[in-house]
């Protein structure tokens, strides 16, 4: 056997884990990392594909769940995945903009009218197109998770408008969408990791960060933060993704299970998520966050210019595309 054959099988069996190797009866296991902890609904819709993959396949496949950042955080997994070190990873599509350039446009500010909206262009041909789009770079989308709207938090500074940002550190995910965004209302973005993030909240180094409700609580940073401010202005999804080396290393037939067992998650995790959404409000309520509903139309003014930016360009193309889904 050569050492190229050889080191191809080793990696097979590490990470996509054919258990029993050089036997008759195998169990294809396939490695997932994530970040989040094992409260979040994300991480409980996995759970539930990973048994549905386990039932439909009669044992056969096995999907390993490492969730809390155990293998490493959201852009090392991903880079793992590139590397066929990894076999799937969950991540929200902001991280992904610095890998697949298209990911970008589920990042810009309120460019989704309402949740009925959000779900009929994920589901629609701009979605499939999105999952799709990262299979050259050796990503390649299995679904995506409904992850709410993302708002404003802070530790002190009450925000009522943008102006209020002004001079504020507010964290955000390595995203340039994310970046810019921040930029434009008047704050100056920060870049942290999200396990360390509540260190750099309790410590000063941002002045909050913005997130979706269920973050917000599971994260326990309703514990420094106070003030949450419903200003709604992005919708990106978690995308569930899989490394297309071993994604072509699975038999149609173990495709097909997969995918199937994830479809059927995504409905268990919309309605999961609805409950839970509701019920971190009420938590971080009882716990002392001031929640301000604001006028969220001084707060899409300040990116009109970072939208028009686009204009003639794919990006630009795509946000018509996805205004015009009825």
């Amino acid at each position: 056997m050569t050492k190229a054959v050889f080191s191809t099988l080793a990696i097979l069996c590490l990470w996509v884990g054919v258990v029993g190797c050089g036997k008759k009866e195998k169990v294809t296991v396939l490695k997932l990392a994530h970040g989040l902890n094992t409260e979040h609904p994300v991480h409980k819709a996995m759970v539930v594909m990973a048994e549905k993959v386990a039932e439909k396949s009669q044992g056969a496949m096995r999907v390993d769940i490492y969730p809390s950042e155990q293998l490493g955080s959201e852009t090392k997994c991903l880079q793992q995945l590139q590397n066929g070190e990894l076999a799937m990873t969950k991540t929200s599509s902001s991280p992904l903009e610095s890998f697949v350039e298209e990911m970008k446009v589920l990042g810009l500010p309120y460019i989704f009218r309402d949740n009925d909206h959000y779900w009929k262009v994920l589901l629609g041909p701009v979605g499939k197109e999105l999952l799709a789009a990262g299979t050259s770079q050796g990503l390649k989308g299995l679904c995506y998770y409904d992850a709410g709207a993302r708002s404003f938090y802070t530790v002190k500074t009450p925000v009522s408008t943008p102006n209020d940002l002004s001079g504020l550190k507010i964290r955000v995910q390595k995203s340039p969408v994310a970046f810019d965004m921040v930029k434009a209302m008047g704050a100056s973005a920060t870049p942290i990791d999200w396990g360390e993030l509540y260190t750099a909240l309790q410590q000063g180094v941002v002045d909050g960060a913005e997130n979706n409700a269920p973050s917000l609580y599971t994260s326990k940073h309703y514990e420094i933060c106070k003030h949450y401010i419903l200003d709604e202005h992005t919708m990106p999804p978690d995308v569930l993704l899989i490394s297309p080396v071993i994604w072509k290393r699975l038999t149609a037939e173990e495709q097909t299970i997969l995918q199937e067992a994830v479809d059927e998650s995504v409905t268990y995790q919309r309605k999961l998520w609805a409950e839970f959404e509701q019920q971190s409000m009420d938590e971080i309520r009882k716990a002392g966050v001031q929640i301000t509903d604001v006028d969220k139309a001084p707060f899409r003014a300040k990116v009109q210019a970072m939208l028009k930016a686009y204009d003639g360009t794919p990006i630009g193309d795509m946000i018509k595309r996805i205004d015009e889904v009825q």
